[in-house]
C-alpha cells in the first residue's frame, strides 16, 4: 500500500508538470488556433534560464525562477510578433513549419552556448520529506504546490480581469470579439506570454528532478500534446484532468509493468480515449 501511495505522489508530481505545459498549449490553440510545436523550446529555455541565473549570479532559486519567467514570457511574445503574427493569413501549414523551424533553431543554439552536458539544478528543497509514511522529496512537494497556485492564479486572471475576459471571449467567439472592439494583437501577445510563463514555471520546478539538457523539451511537449488531445483541444479543465490522468498512469505503469514502457502509456491512453471520445474528455473552449 505504501508503494502504491508513493507512486500516486510521484504521478501527481509528473502530472502537475504536464498540466502547466499543456495549459499553455491549449490556451494558444483554443484562442489563436495555432498548434505551437515550439512550446517545448520555451520549456527548455526556461530550465536553462533558471539554472544559469543561479550559477552566474548566485541568487536564490525563486529569484532565478522569476528571472526565467520574465525571459521566457518576453521570448514567447517575440515569437508571436515575429513569427506567428505575420503568418496569421497564410495557409495553415505555414505556422506549423515555422514552429518546427523555431525548435530546430533552439536545438542548435542551446548546445552551442552551454554544450550537450546534463546539468543538475540545486535547490533548497532537495531534502527528503516523510508524510504519513510516504517518503518523497521537498522538491516534489514544491512541484505540486506551485502547480496548484499557478492554476488557481490563472483561473482568477481569466475570470476576474479585463484581459482575461478578452481571452475567454476570443476563445468562445473570435468574430464576435472583433465586433465589440477587442484588440486581437493584445490578446495574442498576452496568450503567448501566459504560455511562456507556465512553460518557465514547469521547467524551473521540474529541472531539479529531471536535470537540464538540450533536448529536455522534446518528450515533455509530446506528452503535453497528448494531454491536450485527451482533455479536448482548447479546454483548460481538460488539460488539468488529462495531465493528472497521464502522470498517475505513467507512474503506476513504470512501477507495476515496466519502466521501459512508461513512455508508451501516454500514446496507449491517447488511442483508448480517442476511440471512446473522439473529441476528448471536455468540449473545446470550456473554461
Amino acid at each position: 500500500m505504501t508503494l502504491f501511495l508513493q507512486q500516486i505522489v510521484n504521478g501527481v508530481t509528473l502530472g502537475s508538470v504536464y498540466i502547466l505545459v499543456a495549459i499553455g498549449l491549449t490556451l494558444v490553440f483554443g484562442i489563436l488556433h495555432v498548434p505551437n510545436f515550439a512550446h517545448g523550446a520555451l520549456y527548455m529555455v526556461g530550465g536553462y534560464a533558471t539554472l544559469m541565473t543561479m550559477n552566474a549570479f548566485g541568487v536564490h532559486y525563486f529569484i532565478a525562477m522569476a528571472v526565467s519567467i520574465i525571459c521566457v514570457a518576453l521570448l514567447a511574445i517575440l515569437m508571436e510578433r515575429l513569427v506567428f503574427n505575420p503568418l496569421r493569413n497564410a495557409p495553415p501549414i505555414h505556422d506549423k513549419i515555422a514552429a518546427i523551424g523555431i525548435v530546430l533553431f533552439f536545438d542548435a543554439l542551446i548546445p552551442l552556448i552551454w554544450g550537450n552536458e546534463y546539468h543538475r539544478m540545486i535547490t533548497p528543497f532537495d531534502n527528503a520529506v516523510s508524510v504519513l509514511g510516504i517518503s518523497t522529496s521537498g522538491q516534489r512537494i514544491l512541484v505540486i504546490v506551485v502547480a496548484c497556485i499557478a492554476v488557481v492564479l490563472l483561473q482568477l486572471f481569466l475570470k476576474k480581469t479585463m484581459i482575461g475576459a478578452s481571452i475567454i471571449a476570443m476563445a468562445q467567439n473570435r468574430e464576435g470579439s472583433f465586433l465589440v472592439g477587442i484588440n486581437a494583437n493584445t490578446v495574442a501577445m498576452m496568450t503567448f506570454a501566459i504560455s511562456g510563463i507556465l512553460a518557465a514555471i514547469a521547467a524551473s520546478i521540474a529541472s531539479p528532478i529531471n536535470l537540464v539538457y538540450p533536448s529536455m523539451g522534446h518528450l515533455v511537449i509530446l506528452k503535453a500534446f497528448v494531454v491536450v488531445i485527451i482533455g479536448g483541444m482548447g479546454s483548460v479543465p481538460g488539460a488539468i484532468v488529462g495531465g493528472m490522468i497521464l502522470g498517475i498512469s505513467e507512474s503506476l505503469g513504470a512501477t507495476y509493468i515496466s519502466n521501459d514502457y512508461k513512455d508508451m502509456i501516454a500514446f496507449l491512453l491517447l488511442i483508448i480515449i480517442m476511440t471512446m471520445r473522439p473529441k476528448g474528455l471536455f468540449a473545446k473552449g470550456v473554461y
